[in-house]
């Protein structure tokens, strides 16, 4: 494989792996597992390609004194290295691994984010065959086998061999985390005997501080009777009981039981003019998510979880419980409703 082949495939795999890291953060149905899989499969290749580069690069690179890129190189091969021991580390330990208020999952993941400037700084300079590859290089001596598409036969034996290598790493840390006693939920979360979910921020910000006394809700957008409820208004529609997992992006998951208001019928005292619309929903805080309707359907407005409150760190007054979908959606302190 040429230089600008491994340099393409490596800018491939770190843009992949960022796109598919994020897409994960808001799923959590059963049915979106391939993702994570396609993840850790990605992950395994990114090891080996990375490897490859440094072992292939480096040398060259030290023995003709390009200490700028020397540099560089050596800065981004550590965010990498340091993004593939924090993912495989999380896999393969079989426990909830953190380094003091954080999981060692969720440093992972912004290192990751981190490092896909840094490869573009990295590989694109002076380095435009990497999107416009230029001439090929005269044919070897010899029988060439190529497919419909013009790969060598070379090509697709080290594809193959690279995706086989990929799977088996992936598959060793699977191996490792259940040899150690780990249990993962689909999403590589691991599970927390139920209780009271523990308080967490996406960014590790505070809470605000709301007085459940002055709360309202606000229910406006495409609805024929705008409304202001209050905590007691909005109680007075109807509580129930249901237990749903919540998965946190920061690497756990536990089966909580909440009670709460179902978003619905908020919606039917508010006389929203089409249930198919979308719906969006506000936190104090600004952070929003928006529904479809057949997630509107499963949603509560939660006052209480696990036979008790909801603690103001868990979101107290109201936060928002989604089946089958992640703790990035289950938005805290709701303040707002909006019909799309």
């Amino acid at each position: 494989m040429t230089s600008a082949a491994l340099d393409r495939l490596l800018a491939v795999l770190v843009v992949a792996l960022a796109a598919t890291g994020l897409i994960s953060l808001r799923m959590g149905a059963p049915s979106d597992g391939w993702v994570f899989f396609l993840h850790g499969l990605l992950g395994g290749s990114l090891a080996l390609v990375a490897s490859w580069k440094v072992g292939r690069s480096l040398p060259r690179a030290v023995r003709a004194g390009r200490w700028r890129r020397v540099a560089l190189g050596l800065l981004v091969s550590a965010g990498t290295a340091a993004a593939l021991v924090g993912g495989f580390a999380w896999v393969a330990s079989g426990r909830v691994l953190s380094i003091g208020a954080w999981t060692v999952l969720t440093i992972h993941a912004w290192i990751g984010l981190a490092l896909v400037p840094l490869v573009v700084v990295h590989l694109l300079p002076r380095r435009w065959r990497l999107l416009v590859p230029g001439r090929r290089p005269a044919a070897r001596p010899g029988p060439q086998i190529r497919g419909r598409d013009g790969l060598s036969r070379r090509r697709i034996l080290v594809g193959g061999l690279l995706g086989g290598a990929s799977v088996a790493l992936f598959g060793a840390s699977q191996v490792a985390d259940r040899l150690a006693g780990g249990v993962r939920r689909f999403t590589g979360s691991r599970w927390l005997p139920p209780g009271v979910p523990p308080p967490t921020t996406f960014f590790g910000e505070a809470g605000p501080h709301i007085d459940p006394a002055a709360w309202r809700l606000r229910v406006h957008g495409n609805v024929a009777r705008p409304l202001s409820l209050s905590l007691a208004e909005m109680q007075e529609l109807g509580a129930l009981d249901r237990t749903v997992v919540l998965d946190c992006t920061s690497g756990w998951a536990m089966a909580a039981e909440w009670r709460g208001v179902p978003l619905r019928a908020v919606l039917g005292a508010a006389h929203a003019i089409s249930e198919a619309a979308p719906v969006v929903v506000r936190s104090a805080t600004g952070w929003a998510t928006a529904l479809s309707p057949t997630d509107v359907d499963r949603t509560l407005l939660a006052t209480a979880v696990a036979g008790g409150p909801l603690p103001a760190a868990n979101g107290a007054p109201v936060r928002l419980v989604v089946p089958d979908r992640r703790g990035l959606d289950w938005v805290k302190w709701v303040t707002e409703i909006e019909v799309v």
